[in-house]
């Protein structure tokens, strides 16, 4: 985002915290407190809405999306970033292990993620067209469970601040469960120097809101070449050639 081509920026968070410590811009900028359910704009009011790593704490994402395309403007685009399915599956899993072996049940210990086949049905309900999304994973090493929890509880990685903020989670994690849960995670995940790793899934989406003058897709039965007809045009080429 840049000076020359933004006019105004509004940055949105419920956490006031989090738009105190914003790095500041030269885009005249203006910062709310509000609810990314219950966003406090005007219909058709932005010509762009971004998102980076923040829907994953949304506790109605539907709803979040519903928001979102109502206050864009026709032809606006939302563009955004959140964390998938597969995020920290090494820390959840090791974490469920120890407590079933140690204390006879589990509970969860990080935030719930969407699965990227839900997303774009997600995108598509809230009148989204023109949808594009696409996956990508991060593997970052670390030297063992306590200091990837470390880590995720907010010291280093900005953005993240992750453990669960589901409002019947478990207190607290016995310290003979942790140690077991620290083996488990090295002795199922742990690489050869004796680190051990923690995915992050990353899900990156686009969605337009529907204008008339958009590019629309034929109707169904319309077309008058075949896929079949690909393996044939190298032939085809040449006869034309010819």
């Amino acid at each position: 985002l840049f000076q020359e081509t933004v006019e105004k920026l509004i940055q949105v968070d419920i956490a006031e915290n989090a738009l105190k410590n914003a790095v500041e811009s030269e885009i005249p900028t203006v910062r709310v407190v509000a609810d990314e359910e219950f966003l406090p704009f005007k219909e058709d009011t932005f010509d762009l809405v971004v998102s980076s790593l923040s829907l994953h704490w949304v506790n109605d994402l539907p709803k979040a999306f519903r928001e979102i395309h109502q206050v864009l403007k026709p032809d606006g685009v939302f563009i955004g970033a959140m964390f998938g399915g597969d995020t920290l599956y090494e820390l959840r899993c090791s974490l469920q292990l120890a407590e079933l072996e140690r204390e006879g049940g589990f509970s969860p210990h990080v935030s719930p993620f969407t699965a990227v086949a839900d997303l774009g049905h997600l995108l598509a309900r809230a009148g989204f067209n023109t949808l594009t999304v696409d996956t990508d994973e991060i593997q970052v090493n670390y030297p063992g469970l306590f200091e990837v929890m470390e880590d995720l509880q907010g010291k280093y990685i900005l953005c993240m601040g992750e453990s669960n903020c589901s409002w019947n989670r478990k207190p607290l994690l016995h310290r003979e469960t942790m140690l077991a849960a620290a083996a488990i995670y090295q002795e199922m995940y742990g690489n050869s120097d004796g680190s051990v790793p923690a995915t992050f899934q990353i899900y990156y989406m686009i969605g337009w809101k529907y204008h008339e003058s958009q590019a629309k897709p034929a109707q169904r039965g319309s077309a008058t070449v075949s896929f079949g007809d690909l393996a044939k045009i190298e032939g085809l080429l040449k006869r034309g050639k010819k």
